[in-house]
């Protein structure tokens, strides 16, 4: 039995918060747009970043980063948020939200492959059996849900879509190992600082590629869009994302992965009593298939 839980732990935080963010950001995605949003709640969660990190290191900006933190941390900013939601979200459109949120499905086994090949981490054989019963879980969840979703998936998605799929997996998968070389032993509200920085620089860049400005001024309006992406802002890059660091850099990559990965099951409940939406019964084998996957996990 493993003696600490704390990557365990800090892995399922991090899926809860992001149950509840996904929530907020669709809120607000919807009334401004998923891009103006992305830039959004990045700067308010920077802001929230400085604060903490003020409170609890006495500075408030990440300043006593050695050179490698910045490096790694920073490109795995770039990969996570900007490369890997963008083709997340780009997904979404082309293939639907079913076939997407099922490609995310393999970010536990890609992080699990590329730890192996970037850190030689190895999982034992009761961390895999644990893993494919959580991804087969949550797969099974996620297709039973789709039935209520609004979004049509084509009969035949197309390659572009698949792989921009695969790319938001990749992303998301690629993001965690890069943070993992380059926090070490370094706070991780001010690793993640250094990360969402990288994120708000590429959105900057694309906003000036794209001419996006405009929409950004025009979504700032919105008083309503703004609150729900401060939710999002608060509960994902800010709460969630610091405690992925902490999950990876407290147990091997391939299993805080998987935990985090169970999203989509933790949103289940929370869309039954806000939305009072309908969850058939493979939804909940799929979440206890899942939930079985983690406390193995645990052990």
């Amino acid at each position: 039995m493993r003696a600490s839980y704390t990557g365990q732990l800090a892995a399922l935080g991090a899926a809860g918060l992001w149950a509840f963010t996904a929530l907020a950001i669709e809120q607000a995605a919807r009334r401004i747009g998923s891009l103006t949003v992305n830039l959004i709640r990045l700067v308010l969660a920077f802001g929230f970043l400085c604060l903490a990190s003020w409170i609890s290191r006495g500075v408030p900006l990440p300043v006593d980063a050695s050179r490698h933190a910045w490096a790694w941390l920073a490109v795995s900013g770039l990969v996570g948020f900007v490369f890997g939601d963008l083709c997340l979200y780009r997904a979404y459109l082309v293939i639907g939200p079913r076939l997407s949120t099922l490609m995310m499905s393999l970010v536990p086994l890609l992080t699990t492959v590329i730890g192996w090949l970037a850190l030689r981490e190895v999982l034992t054989g009761r961390d895999l059996i644990g893993m494919g019963l959580t991804v087969t879980g949550i797969a099974w969840a996620v297709i039973d849900r789709s039935r209520s979703w609004s979004a049509v998936d084509a009969p035949r998605p197309p390659l572009s879509g698949l792989a921009l799929g695969f790319g938001g997996a990749l992303g998301q998968a690629g993001g965690l190992i890069l943070s993992k070389i380059g926090i070490g032993s370094y706070n991780a509200f001010a690793a993640t600082q250094i990360r969402v920085l990288a994120g708000i620089a590429g959105y900057s860049l694309m906003f000036f590629v794209l001419r996006w400005w405009p929409n950004l001024w025009t979504g700032l309006r919105d008083r309503r869009a703004l609150g729900f992406a401060a939710l999002g802002a608060f509960f994902g890059p800010f709460l969630a994302v610091s405690l992925s660091l902490i999950a990876i850099r407290s147990t091997l990559s391939g299993v805080a992965a998987s935990i985090m990965a169970l999203t989509p099951v933790l949103i289940i409940p929370l869309v039954v009593l806000l939305r009072r939406e309908r969850v058939g019964l493979g939804g909940v084998i799929g979440a206890l298939v899942a939930v079985t996957g983690v406390a193995l996990l645990f052990l």
